[in-house]
């Protein structure tokens, strides 16, 4: 973002709500987005007893290729939502409409936070606001917290509820009912792994594990199930409701309605998770287990698609693990062993970054800058040498085609999806076509012979199906498909055609476990080739009788190599989010409504653009203490911000009372003030907090 387009934010306004947008190419959202607030706000009114402090300002932006979304609500109730469509990869997020499900969860984070009882309404009061802590005012901590007491939680007790109310909310789908999450605890307790405690979660919990904060997201919403599953969701309403009779810190709130210290109620969520998986393998191992070699002695953490050389036997695949920065390697089959080919500079949690393989040529295609606007390189496998293609296209999921050499890839822009294909030499691009909002198209295969490209299409009830699209059509412009599986709502992903062409080769949770399946394209016969007890994904074909798959590990996916060998059957595994259902049915009733059934026409009061001079407005004000020299001056804080953050003003007025100071240097006036980069300071006498400790000096007469 630059000042021009801080100029040309437009904004739309509901009771409780200013949406800012910053690009008329997705002003079509507007409405709908406003709907969707509308729909999961009324909910939460009514379901937590909550009065917003104020409106809520949302923020829709296109910075990033992949959706995201954001809360804050000191000083100001902000949700930021990434218009992006979604990663797909290991299916950790559902595939159904995501403006309304992304909406579900950053409005429970509003309301967690913002809802306020008798004492905080006190403070904010006092310091005119909800305080947002200050560097240069620590005591701005201590207001703050006084404020907006449960905003200092850890990271799991806001993931966990939000999580939980998305799925709920969304008639199911979500990570509660998802199998990721179940594959995550069925492994550590396979494996005898260590599970966090609520401190190490919040330490080593995101630093030295593969999955780095996600892990408040699998945690939280784990121990937030099984508290509904062992104690109702009732009780857990009362836990995280800020009211009158609630306590302020949430760990001694959780006592007060649950009795017991929070601690050790996790140690018997995780004696009880211990015996739930352990029933769940006992299911999957009444069926053969599919036998395979591992390849390398350690997981290699994230791994992104992959690609067999057959010259060489081996694989090349970006990996990305703690101790060592993301990055191509090849691996030896035979061997196990890994040499590094080339870095990745910006990768991506879970699929590192999109490649394509060009085997006639020795050389990888990838997705660069894949945390913003992605760009499109390329790299020799033999020597390791990188060329920069395109510095921005936005496109991921890429697929190589060896007749024409072609590299086909989906474009995300402006919420929508691309298909789009680059010819020799891959600077520019031809779009073959969009597809209309709201359905997404992902993992696009390429068949041997040049002829076809598959890829998953799911829609806005997050069901799924494989297609398979004529190349020669789909240049005259025919977009038509032939399904050749409908998934349905089990997730599918990372489906590539067998070396005969004859076969479509990938993962589905269709078990609840991700196995590897394999489609015939002529007459759509749907085989199990697998039944493991963690996770196989991402296949890739090695020769006529034989795969390779990641196996699923706590630290990462560990690549193994596996017979291709139909299996006749496979038991289905239990849910925590089934049990919770089965004990708690009101949780059906909280699914919403569709969007469409809000009359956003009704409810808008005024649309135009969004001036951030004419929204600076005093956002809190407060007693502080400084230091001038070594002497102590004390005085008062005033913050003013615009509703984006990107405007602000910080003065400070200070009076030091000694009687041997000249008069003209007791007082103390300190100003402070923002425009998005831009930055001017001014003091007359400058004080510094942090000169009360320490030799160091940074006030000034």
């Amino acid at each position: 973002m630059n000042i021009q387009s801080l100029s040309q934010i437009r904004s739309f306004e509901a009771p409780d709500l200013k949406l800012l947008y910053l690009n008329k190419g997705y002003s079509y959202l507007v409405p709908y987005k406003a709907m969707c607030y509308e729909n999961a706000m009324a909910f939460h009114k009514e379901f937590w007893n909550y009065k917003p402090s104020e409106d809520v300002t949302i923020l829709l932006n296109d910075f990033k290729d992949i959706g995201n979304g954001g809360t804050i609500v000191i000083p100001w109730n902000m949700v930021s939502i990434g218009i992006s469509p979604f990663s797909y990869a290991y299916n950790i997020i559902p595939t159904n409409e995501r403006f309304q499900w992304l909406m579900n969860h950053e409005l429970t984070h509003v309301v967690m936070c913002d809802k306020a009882a008798r004492n905080d309404k006190i403070y904010r009061k006092l310091f005119l606001g909800k305080v947002s802590p200050e560097k240069p005012d620590p005591i701005s901590m201590a207001y703050s917290y006084m404020t907006t007491p449960r905003w200092y939680s850890p990271r799991w007790y806001h993931e966990g509820i939000a999580v939980f109310m998305e799925t709920w909310m969304s008639g199911g789908l979500g990570r509660v009912l998802g199998g990721y999450d179940e594959m995550v605890f069925r492994t550590m307790v396979r494996d005898s792994s260590y599970f966090y405690r609520l401190v190490g979660l919040e330490t080593e919990g995101t630093t030295i594990d593969f999955q780095v904060g996600v892990n408040a997201y699998l945690y939280g919403t784990r121990f937030v199930s099984y508290l509904a599953y062992q104690y109702g969701v009732d009780k857990l309403r009362q836990f995280y409701n800020r009211s009158d009779s609630s306590k302020r810190f949430y760990a001694s709130q959780f006592k007060n309605v649950y009795g017991v210290n929070i601690k050790d109620e996790w140690e018997k969520w995780i004696k009880w998770e211990h015996g739930f998986q352990a029933e769940n393998l006992e299911l999957i191992r009444e069926y053969p287990l599919t036998p395979f070699r591992e390849i390398t002695s350690k997981p290699l953490g994230s791994v992104s698609n992959t690609f067999y050389d057959k010259d060489k036997n081996c694989i090349y695949a970006a990996v990305n693990y703690p101790g060592k920065l993301a990055h191509i390697a090849s691996i030896d089959l035979a061997t196990g062993e890994m040499k590094t080919i080339s870095g990745i500079y910006s990768p991506q949690l879970y699929y590192v970054t999109s490649m394509a393989y060009d085997d006639s040529a020795k050389k990888l295609f990838i997705s660069t800058h894949n945390s913003d606007w992605r760009g499109l390189a390329s790299v020799d496998v033999r020597t390791g040498k990188r060329e920069t293609l395109s510095k921005i296209t936005r496109v991921g999921d890429l697929a190589f085609n060896q007749k024409d050499k072609s590299l086909w890839g989906i474009q995300h822009m402006n919420a929508r999806v691309t298909l789009v294909r680059f010819k020799p030499p891959y600077h520019e691009w031809d779009e073959i076509f969009t597809l209309e909002f709201g359905k997404s198209l992902f993992d696009i295969s390429i068949s041997h012979d040049g002829k076809y490209l598959s890829a998953i299409i799911s829609d806005v009830a997050g069901d799924q199906r494989l297609v398979l699209y004529e190349i020669s059509k789909l240049l005259q412009g025919k977009t038509s498909y032939k399904v050749v599986y409908e998934f349905g709502d089990s997730p599918a992903s990372q489906f590539v055609f067998s070396d005969d062409d004859q076969y479509l080769v990938g993962s589905s949770f269709y078990t609840g476990v991700s196995n590897i399946f394999r489609v015939n394209i002529e007459s759509g016969d749907f085989e199990m080739l697998s039944n493991t007890e963690t996770g196989f994904f991402r296949p890739v074909p090695l020769d006529g009788d034989s795969l390779l798959v990641f196996s699923f590990r706590q630290n990462g996916l560990l690549p193994c190599k596996i017979a291709i060998h139909p299996t006749e059957d496979a038991n289905a595994i239990k849910y925590l989010g089934q049990l919770v259902y089965e004990k708690n049915p009101v949780v059906e009733q909280w699914m919403l409504k569709p969007p469409s059934s809000v009359n956003i026409d009704s409810l808008k009061i005024a649309e135009g653009r969004y001036r951030p001079f004419n929204n600076l407005k005093l956002a809190s004000a407060y007693p502080v203490i400084q230091g001038y020299g070594d002497l102590v001056a004390w005085g008062y804080k005033l913050n003013f911000r615009d509703r984006t953050g990107l405007h602000r003003l910080h003065f400070s007025a200070l009076y030091s009372p000694y009687s041997f100071l000249p008069a003209k240097e007791r007082i103390h006036l300190n100003l402070d003030y923002r425009l998005w980069g831009w930055s001017v300071k001014a003091s007359y006498n400058s004080t510094d907090f942090y000169d009360l400790f320490g030799p160091t000096k940074m006030s000034r007469a």
